[in-house]
């Protein structure tokens, strides 16, 4: 019983962190018939070592079904991780978006979204585009989507931030950069069993400012899911994503992965 008790804990404390929205999922949310769909996650934790360590992460979504199959996202993260006084990782982002509802075959997917990563020294990053997404596959056991299109990119970078995990170098200053960037993007989601759905999201993102000098360094972004369904509202999961970008005006590492396990509450 108490293996039982620890596992599931630790189940719940690793929440997952996740850029696919819920309305993406290969769970029957698409067919759904209702005007608003919201969902809302907090973990907290609090443990006393050298210092009182404090935990807050959250995610939130808010989905409001328009008229003539139109869709409108409001989507947000967030985590706090403080040592004392001292933030050790301060993250987030928030995102809108407005598109169809999966019915067109062809139809602009707008979206904006600003976020901030203490640690990397990423102050605020503002950026707001559109792309033409495509219906390739929308069945009940597999769908693909892909998008392309192109975003304003405004960015604020820091290494003065509290948070900032890299060797502070005193020549180091605040760099404000903007960036046009072209986005492609790839959605493949396959139902594996009856209660087995797997979700993969793939960005790969150019520059093209400075006369597409950086354009061979895009950014990769690669989000994985396994969902693993128990009953009607509870879920296991395994999330992988990764982020590969060698166009970083700060001296930060160009890969990071993330790889946790979770469970989700749908209704």
């Amino acid at each position: 019983m108490r293996f039982s008790l620890l596992i599931f804990s630790l189940l719940w404390i690793f929440v997952v962190r996740s850029q696919v929205v819920n309305i993406d999922r290969e769970n029957g949310q698409d067919t759904i018939q209702r005007k608003i769909a919201a969902n809302f996650s907090l973990n907290f934790s609090s443990d006393k070592q050298q210092e009182k360590l404090l935990e807050l992460s959250s995610t939130s979504e808010l989905d409001l079904f328009l008229k003539r199959d139109l869709l409108f996202i409001f989507f947000s993260q967030n985590d706090l991780v403080f040592n004392g006084n001292s933030a050790i990782e301060n993250n987030g982002y928030f995102q809108f978006r407005f598109r169809d509802h999966d019915k067109r075959k062809i139809f602009p997917d707008a979206f904006c979204q600003y976020q901030w990563n203490g640690v990397l020294g990423l102050e605020a990053r503002a950026l707001g585009g559109v792309n033409a997404r495509v219906r390739w596959l929308d069945k009940n056991k597999a769908d693909l989507y892909t998008s392309v299109g192109a975003f304003y990119e405004y960015e604020i970078w820091n290494p003065g931030l509290e948070a900032y995990g890299f060797y502070k170098d005193s020549t180091s200053k605040v760099i404000n950069r903007e960036i046009i960037r072209l986005n492609t993007n790839v959605k493949f989601a396959f139902k594996i069993g009856e209660k087995l759905d797997f979700v993969m999201t793939n960005y790969v993102q150019f520059p093209t400012n400075e006369k597409f000098t950086h354009f061979k360094n895009p950014r990769w972004f690669l989000d994985c899911n396994l969902y693993f369904r128990v009953s009607k509202f509870w879920s296991f999961l395994i999330h992988y994503d990764h982020n590969f970008d060698t166009y970083r005006p700060l001296p930060i590492d160009s890969y990071y992965y993330n790889l946790n396990l979770g469970v989700q509450l749908s209704f």
